[in-house]
């Protein structure tokens, strides 16, 4: 890799690590080719990113960002996952290592606060933003569907003795 190859990583993983909210690092050791594939495919589905870089360069890009508490973790073989999404890339990847044993999780951060695996795991745990916003909707429809029931009602009940009234009298009109 020559120098200005090795300055544009350097520019992107700042950006990265500038703009995400979340990142895992995790030793990726043994695993197949056809396996990261399957990593990255999942971790795009979730909306996540995964990056192996050079852990020099790496370290280089966290000079300054939130997540640097990192650079103590990128030793070996390593790679980074990262999203926007606070839980979108440890959930994927805490899916990921529970099919694939070769896939260790070594810790992360989410923002300023270092994570260790078992803080990834937990942040996994969590409801994804999307999930919650579907909560949340579901939330402020119930109270709109009950209210829309009670006005309702007593328009039913009236319309239900009006009917019986209705076939009521007609009962007589037929016997007289």
């Amino acid at each position: 890799m020559d120098r200005a190859a090795k300055g544009e990583q350097i520019t992107s993983l700042g950006e990265v690590f500038k703009t995400t909210k979340v990142v895992v690092v995790a030793h990726y050791s043994g695993l197949t080719v056809a396996q990261m594939q399957t990593l990255r495919l999942q971790m795009k589905q979730a909306g996540a990113t995964v990056k192996v870089a050079k852990n020099r360069l790496a370290k280089i890009a966290l000079e300054g960002s939130d997540v640097a508490s990192i650079g103590t973790l990128l030793k070996g073989p390593t790679l980074i996952a990262y999203s926007g999404d606070p839980v979108a890339a440890p959930k994927a990847a805490v899916d990921f290592a529970k099919t694939n044993e070769k896939f260790v999780i070594i810790g992360g951060a989410m923002g300023k606060t270092t994570l260790d695996p078992n803080g990834v795991k937990a942040l996994a745990a969590l409801p994804s933003l999307d999930e919650l916003r579907a909560k949340i909707v579901g939330l402020v429809q119930a109270p709109a569907t009950k209210i829309a029931q009670v006005v309702n009602a007593p328009a039913a009940k009236v319309a239900r003795v009006v009917q019986a009234y209705a076939a009521k009298s007609g009962e007589g009109a037929a016997a007289a």
